[in-house]
């Protein structure tokens, strides 16, 4: 069954203990924490002293999503804060192979991130040591940006990738993913990255919201 993870990006910081307890009665399934250093995408978001904030009022698990030009330098410091999952961009590290081995040696999931305009050549070779590929549907840095249709297509391709390998790596999707994209990819992505298309700045609660997603992903699509 497919799992949601609400981006901590899109959350009001200044009532955030009131909004973890929410994003708790609504189920959610793991919270993603993306990291941004102004260089490798062009804007800022969390660190490591956010990180021990959502920590210590949540007990919910937590992935990172490391948008780093240098994401081998800070593994060691955000392994440490204890996520379930972190990823690195397949555009960044200069040994991707090692890095992804690195994170799994920690006992962390590891997450490979993809661009839309990145070949899918460059995460080919390395899903041995890849647990969740991560389809970025729009160019990342910011919230509210548009769909991009082509995800559909490339994620069709990293399955057929994944099946000639025979590997157990999953599919992520992040980006503008509305309850649209939920209900035609609910078969094929293990991970949904919630933002403003399709969870936060809703009339509905958090709960009432994620129950309304959820069954898009267990009820027949209609013909």
């Amino acid at each position: 069954m497919s799992k949601f993870c609400p981006s901590m990006m899109c959350v009001d910081f200044s009532k955030l203990a009131s909004e973890l307890k929410e994003l708790e009665k609504a189920n959610v399934d793991m919270l993603h924490i993306d990291v941004m250093d102004g260089h490798f995408v062009p804007n800022f978001a969390l660190g490591p002293e956010d990180i021990k904030a959502i920590r210590e009022l949540t007990n919910i698990d937590y992935d990172v999503h490391l948008m780093l030009s240098n994401p081998d330098q800070f593994i060691d410091l955000f392994a440490a804060l204890g996520p379930k999952l972190m990823y690195i961009h397949a555009e960044a590290p200069p040994h991707l192979h090692r890095t992804l081995g690195n994170i799994q040696a920690k006992g962390i999931k590891s997450g490979l991130a993809i661009n839309p305009g990145t070949p899918l050549s460059a995460i080919e070779d390395v899903l041995d040591v890849t647990d969740v590929i991560l389809v970025m549907s729009v160019n990342p840095g910011f919230a509210g940006q548009a769909f991009i249709p082509n995800a559909y297509n490339r994620i069709d391709r990293i399955i057929d990738m994944i099946e000639r390998q025979g590997t157990n790596t999953k599919i992520a999707i992040d980006g503008a993913i509305s309850p649209e994209v939920i209900e035609r990819l609910g078969e094929k992505v293990e991970y949904f990255i919630l933002g403003t298309a399709g969870l936060f700045g809703k009339e509905k609660s958090y709960q009432e919201t994620m129950q309304d997603l959820r069954r898009l992903t267990v009820e027949p699509v209609a013909a």
